[in-house]
Parts: C-alpha cells; sequence; structure tokens
C-alpha cells in the first residue's frame, strides 16, 4: 500500500484498548499518515469517560480522532445525537465527528444539515457522514468525508475509487480496495485491524 493511499485511510477503530493493545500500538504509528480514525467506545461515547479511550487519544497524534454516534438513517431525535457529540467533545477532545447509519435520499437532508451545523457549532472541525453508498449529492456538500461504499470484499469487485471513503470488510491479505480493507467479518468487522499492518512505522 502506497503512502498516498494510506494517506486517504478512515479507520473505524471499533475494539476497546484494553481488549487489543497492539492493534492501538498499529494505529499510534501510522497515525500522521492516515485521513481519520473512529473511536467508539460503547456504539457511541458511552454512559461516562472511559479512562482507557481518553489514554489513546491523547496518542494518536497527527491524525484527526472522529467520535462515532449511531443516527439510526435519521430517526434518532436531534437533541440525542447533538447530546453524544457534546460528550465526545468533552470527554475526549475530539477533532469531529463520523455520524454512522446515514440514510442516501433528499427527504433526510434538512435534519442532517442540522445536526452537521450543531457538530460544527460544538467546535467538530471535521464531519464524516456513513450512508454506505453514493447518496444524495448534497450529502458531499454537507461533511469534509461521506463513506460511498460499505460492505464485504464479495459485494466491492472491481469499484473504481471515487471522491467518498470505502469501507471494505471480509477482504483477502492485500485486497486492492480504494479505501480501507480488513480481514474482519460480520458481527463487528472493524473489530480487527486491517491494511495498517502494512503501514511504515512513524
Amino acid at each position: 500500500m502506497s503512502d498516498d493511499a494510506i494517506s486517504r485511510l478512515l479507520v473505524p477503530a471499533y475494539f476497546h484498548p484494553s481488549d487489543d493493545p497492539a492493534s492501538w500500538a498499529v494505529l499510534r504509528a501510522a497515525a500522521p499518515q492516515l485521513a481519520a480514525v473512529v473511536v467508539n467506545p460503547a456504539s457511541g461515547p458511552g454512559p461516562g469517560p472511559d479512562p482507557a479511550y481518553a489514554q489513546v487519544r491523547a496518542g494518536l497524534v497527527g491524525t484527526r480522532v472522529l467520535g462515532y454516534v449511531d443516527t439510526d438513517y435519521g430517526r434518532r431525535p436531534h437533541a440525542e445525537v447533538v447530546a453524544e457529540i457534546a460528550a465526545y467533545r468533552d470527554w475526549y477532545d475530539v477533532d469531529g465527528v463520523f455520524l454512522d447509519q446515514t440514510p442516501d435520499g433528499s427527504e433526510a437532508l434538512p435534519h442532517y444539515a442540522r445536526l452537521t451545523v450543531a457538530a460544527r457549532s460544538l467546535g467538530a472541525a471535521y464531519v464524516a457522514l456513513n450512508p454506505g453508498l453514493p447518496p444524495h449529492p448534497a450529502y458531499l456538500d454537507l461533511a469534509d468525508l461521506v463513506v460511498t461504499f460499505e460492505g464485504p470484499w464479495s459485494a466491492y469487485g472491481d469499484r473504481a475509487p471515487d471522491p467518498g471513503a470505502h469501507l471494505v470488510y471480509a477482504a483477502p491479505p492485500d485486497a486492492p480496495a480504494h479505501g480501507y480493507a480488513t480481514p474482519g467479518d460480520l458481527p463487528n468487522p472493524w473489530a480487527v485491524l486491517g491494511a495498517l499492518t502494512r503501514a511504515p512505522a512513524r
């Protein structure tokens, strides 16, 4: 994997630091070459600060750290989502937010426009949206990064690069994905660190 390809990687780090310290060490080493690392203590910020995440966040120098928030395809109320964005800011000093389960159609655009404005007002310098497929073009204007593919390698095929991020799971070694690929599989493929094991050390 080239340094240029690594620099575009968005890494969903959905594994606890205490469970896999070796993978977090790899993330720390590769951090300056990454686009962003998404932290996810408990399918969101959790009920209170987790000291283990505060520690690993402090070690991710040279990349953006984003807090994971599930938006349930627009079904979660605005106030709930904003409260989680604020919790990440207060507990983990994140650089931005990763809004997961974003719809791809235009009907929810006003809701996500409000969420994006709220996130930036809370200090989020970087906002990522994850519809997992190419969305209505207006979503690309709302966020700094949009995930335009999330799925298994079997569905990825010879997909061409596009302006979004690609998250590919159940991938073979050295899979030629235009984004982040992991050999992990459902129910939580992102619990297995993927291509960064080939990243140059800091």
